[in-house]
């Protein structure tokens, strides 16, 4: 069999994370991983960006953004309904 291009390991690595790979795939993607550092690299940066996010959090949006915001919007979209 012939075995995972670095492309194809790159794109399943975020299921692969997620644990949703299938058993063969997620053995390919660890051949790959066990044979080829830039992919391992990829993957360890992958992984801590993930949890760096994941520990910031949602940033709220400040309320009077979010007035000027929603304000913004709704003038844009009654324009829109009016063919304007």
């Amino acid at each position: 069999m012939i075995g995972l291009t670095c492309q194809e390991a790159i794109e399943i690595m975020g299921d692969y994370l997620e644990a949703a790979l299938g058993v063969m795939v997620a053995a390919d993607l660890e051949r790959h991983l066990d044979a080829c550092d830039e992919c391992t690299a990829y993957l360890n940066t992958y992984k801590k960006t993930r949890e760096l996010v994941a520990a910031i959090g949602r940033a709220e949006m400040p309320a009077e953004l979010r007035v000027r915001l929603r304000g913004f919007l709704l003038t844009r979209l009654s324009a829109t309904d009016t063919g304007r």
